[in-house]
Order: C-alpha cells, then sequence, then structure tokens
C-alpha cells in the first residue's frame, strides 16, 4: 500500500502528516486555523497537504474534523464550531485544489480508528473512544469495524443528554453529556470551587494569572499534579461524570474497552481513577458482568491524523 496524507483540523492549527501502513507519521506540517472558516481553512487544509506532497508522493487524503459528515465521507452537514462549513462538499471542493483523491471524516472516529489499527486499542474489535477536550467526541469499532450509523453521525455522545432541563448546550439542547463530562466542565467545576472558598484557592490560582478567569485546564492539571485539593475535587467530579456516561454507554455498546482521549488526559490517574471509580459506581446489575477496560490514548494529537489517513486507503 502507497503512502496517504492525513489532515486533522482543529479549533487553533490544521496539522497534517504523510503516514505509511504501520501508521508512522514520516512528516508533519501544520498552519493556524484561520478564524473566518469557510473558503480558507479549505485552501489552508490544500496548502497542508501540497507542502507535503513536494517531498513524498502520496495516494489519497483523508480529512479529519469536528462535525457532522455526511454518510459518503463527502459533505460536511454541520459545523458547530467552524465557520461557513455547513453544507460544504469538500470532497469536490479539496479534490479541485488538490488534484487528489479526498475522504472527510469526523474527527473522534477518525481517532478511534487510528488507536484501534496502531495505538492503545491495537487487536480489540469492540471499542469505544471518548475525546474530551472542549467538548466531548465520541467513537465507536464494533466487529473492527468503523461503526458510523445510517446517515455518518453515529457516536456523537456529547449530546445525549444526561440532565432533564440541565444547562444549555451549543448544540441547542440542555443537559447534554459534554456539559458535565468535558474539558470545559472542568473549568466550570474549578471556578465554582474558587468561588466557593476564595481562601482556599490561592494554591490553585498561582498556577495562572492569579484571577479566576486566567484559570485553564492545564493549570489545573498542573495544580492537581502538585496536590492541590480543590483541583482534585474537581477532577474527581469530572471523572465521576464521565464514570456514570460510560456506564449507561457500556450496557448499550458492551465495548471490551473504552480508550479515553483529548486534552485533558494529560492528567493520567488523576482522571482516569475517578472515571474507573464512578464506572464501577453507575454500572448497572454492577459486579454481576464483565467491565470494559478504560485505557489512556496513545497517538495523542496524531490520532486523527493518523486514523484519516489510514481511511483515505480503504
Amino acid at each position: 500500500m502507497g503512502l496517504s496524507i492525513g489532515v486533522d483540523v482543529g479549533g487553533t492549527k490544521v496539522l497534517g502528516g504523510v503516514v505509511d501502513d504501520s501508521g508512522k507519521v514520516l512528516k508533519s506540517a501544520r498552519k493556524d486555523t484561520p478564524l473566518e472558516g469557510g473558503a480558507a481553512l479549505t485552501q489552508t487544509i490544500a496548502d497542508v497537504a501540497k507542502e507535503l506532497m513536494q517531498d513524498f508522493a502520496v495516494d489519497s487524503i483523508g480529512v479529519s474534523a469536528a462535525g457532522f459528515v455526511s454518510s459518503d465521507r463527502k459533505t460536511m452537514l454541520a459545523t458547530p464550531n467552524i465557520a461557513g462549513w455547513n453544507g460544504v462538499d469538500l470532497d469536490f471542493e479539496l479534490r479541485s485544489l488538490i488534484g487528489l483523491p479526498v475522504v472527510i471524516e469526523n474527527d473522534a472516529n477518525a481517532a478511534v480508528w487510528g488507536e484501534v489499527k496502531f495505538g492503545a486499542a491495537r487487536g480489540k474489535n469492540e471499542v469505544l473512544m471518548i475525546t474530551v477536550g472542549t467538548g466531548i467526541g465520541g467513537g465507536i469499532v464494533t466487529d473492527g469495524k468503523l461503526h458510523r450509523g445510517a446517515f455518518g453521525i453515529a457516536a456523537e455522545i456529547g449530546h445525549v443528554r444526561v440532565v432533564p432541563d440541565g444547562l444549555l448546550c451549543g448544540c441547542g439542547a440542555h443537559g447534554c453529556f459534554e456539559q458535565y463530562g468535558s474539558g470545559n466542565a472542568l473549568l466550570r467545576f474549578a471556578r465554582e470551587a474558587v468561588q466557593a472558598n476564595p481562601s482556599a484557592a490561592r494554591e490553585l490560582l498561582s498556577f495562572g494569572d492569579g484571577t479566576i478567569q486566567g484559570l485553564s485546564g492545564s493549570a489545573i492539571s498542573q495544580a492537581a499534579s502538585s496536590g492541590d485539593q480543590l483541583s482534585l475535587d474537581a477532577f474527581s467530579t469530572l471523572g465521576d461524570w464521565l464514570g456514570a456516561g460510560i456506564a449507561s454507554l457500556s450496557v448499550t455498546l458492551d465495548p471490551e474497552c473504552v480508550v479515553i482521549g483529548g486534552g485533558v488526559i494529560e492528567a493520567g490517574d488523576i482522571l482516569l481513577t475517578p472515571i474507573r471509580e464512578g464506572l464501577v459506581k453507575y454500572m448497572p446489575f454492577a459486579r454481576m458482568h464483565p467491565f470494559p477496560e478504560i485505557i489512556p490514548a496513545l497517538l495523542g494529537n496524531d490520532a486523527g491524523l493518523v486514523g484519516a489517513a489510514d481511511l483515505a486507503r480503504m
């Protein structure tokens, strides 16, 4: 099999890589994500691909992006966090710019495929992946195949409603899973703790700029690693929500393992331990059947581009 290019479109960067059939990234290129989205973003993807094509002969290109992708993997149906891409036929537009076959895939779908083929879930046939970042993404592999559903929009688990009449989500619904189990939720938990107990928050705030507005996910992770109790409590709350959600998804999908990816996974066992504890606490018919293993992703920021590149070969 020949070489392929994977391009992962994120909120701040467009990251591309030439990937061989063993999942190895031979060369990478990146550009900033244009805030205006639309045609400018499509051109940026083409520019990244063309830069990589200068040094390598490639057969196909896979693009990983957040949003709803059509069942034929050609059109971005809806992109809540990318301007000007709703209903865009990216396959046609990118082929016109690049001159090679293009496959479009949801970013979490691409990530789970990368982890199953080359990463933490290699060799497993029934896998659920949850990407914990600004929101929550999901990917499902069943019987060794990527599950996309009838219309290409399966595994949008971040928008499963977990709290009736709960917090308003960017999708327009109330009480979605990602409002309670995401990186943004971690920030909210930490900020609420600071407001409730300012005198205990000095250490946590010192990892940012000293203000509650200056708190970031990485600052909370650093504080938790140093033993700060408010930060540890925020991670415990986040893990509890994730464990509860995984318990419900497990009795629906019955996966061998659940791969946890996304930026928040940098916290390691500070997050994974409360997730595992929450899974046991909330699992229906607990201890009467096997539980899925909770494992951290291995491919990091390359998961989406590696998975997209491999899917483009198929």
